[in-house]
C-alpha cells in the first residue's frame, strides 16, 4: 500500500531521468540506502532543486510507492556542504566517500552509526583547507572513513594478532581471506605486504574520531598500506573495486 514518510538523507549520487527529473542515491537515518526520483527538480522553477545537490544533508519527505524508486514530495535543507562541492580537492575526497558508502551499504537496512559517520566525514571534508592538491585515495580522512566503513558493514580488519597463529608481533602483512594481519611466519603468498609503520596507521584511523584523522602525522608509507588493505578488502569481501580511488 502507497505510504508517506519523513527522514533526514545524505544525496551521495543524483543523474538525469527524462527531461527534468533526476534519480537520486539516498543514504537515511531511518531506512539506509535509497533511490528515490526527484520530479521536476531540473526546472528552473522547481521548489526543491537546489537542495538535491550531491553532499546535502537534507529532511526529505518521501512517498512509497508500488515501484523501486520512492518518490521526493517535499525537501528541506540542513546542511548543504558546499565547501565539499566547491573546492576541487575536497570535492574528490566527497567522492571517494560516496561511492564507499554506495557500495559498502546496498540494502533499505537502518544504521544509525553509518548514519552518524557519514554525517561527521562530511563535516571533515567541509574543513580540509582550500586549494589543496594531491590523489584523494590517499586523503588520511578519506582512509580513515573507509576503515570505519568497512568496521560497520561487518568487514573490519583484524589488527590485533595474526589470525592463523595470535601472536601478537612481527606482522608483515594482511590476509584479506580471514580478514586480518598475519606474522611472518604465517604470511602466505597472496598476503598483501604491509610494513610496521602501515599496522600503526591504520590502528591510529581506526581509533581516531574523523575529525582528527588528517592530523595524526601518518606518512606516505602507512597511507599506501592502508590504501592497499582497503582496496583488497572490497575486492575480496564484496568483489568491487571503487573507480574514485583510481582517480
Amino acid at each position: 500500500m502507497a505510504r508517506s514518510y519523513k527522514t533526514e538523507a545524505v544525496v551521495l549520487r543524483s543523474f538525469r531521468l527524462g527531461e527534468a527529473d533526476r534519480v537520486l542515491h539516498l543514504y537515511t537515518l531511518d531506512r539506509g540506502r535509497v533511490g528515490a526520483v526527484a520530479k521536476g527538480v531540473r526546472k528552473t522553477k522547481s521548489r526543491f532543486g537546489a537542495r538535491l545537490e550531491p553532499f546535502s544533508h537534507v529532511e526529505l519527505l518521501l512517498h512509497q510507492g508500488s515501484g523501486v524508486l520512492h518518490t521526493v514530495t517535499g525537501a528541506s535543507l540542513v546542511d548543504a556542504h558546499r565547501p565539499t562541492r566547491e573546492d576541487p580537492y575536497r570535492l574528490s575526497v566527497g567522492l571517494v566517500g560516496a561511492e564507499a558508502m554506495l557500495r559498502l551499504f546496498v540494502e533499505q537496512e537502518r544504521n544509525p552509526r553509518a548514519f552518524e559517520a557519514l554525517m561527521r566525514f562530511l563535516e571533515a571534508v567541509d574543513a580540509i583547507p582550500a586549494g589543496l592538491h594531491g590523489r584523494a585515495a590517499l586523503d588520511l580522512l578519506a582512509l580513515a572513513f573507509q576503515l570505519k566503513l568497512l568496521w560497520l558493514s561487518g568487514y573490519q580488519p583484524h589488527l590485533e594478532s595474526c589470525v592463523e597463529c595470535e601472536t601478537t608481533d612481527k606482522f608483515v602483512g594482511y590476509l584479506p581471506s580471514a580478514g586480518g594481519a598475519v606474522c611472518v611466519a604465517c604470511a602466505p603468498a597472496e598476503a598483501v605486504d604491509v610494513s610496521p609503520e602501515g599496522f600503526r596507521g591504520m590502528n591510529a584511523l581506526l581509533r581516531s574520531p574523523l575529525a582528527d584523522a588528517r592530523g595524526g602525522g601518518l606518512g606516505a608509507r602507512a597511507a599506501r598500506d592502508t590504501l592497499a588493505v582497503v582496496v583488497a578488502s572490497y575486492e575480496f569481501h564484496g568483489g568491487f573495486r571503487l573507480r574514485t580511488l583510481s582517480a
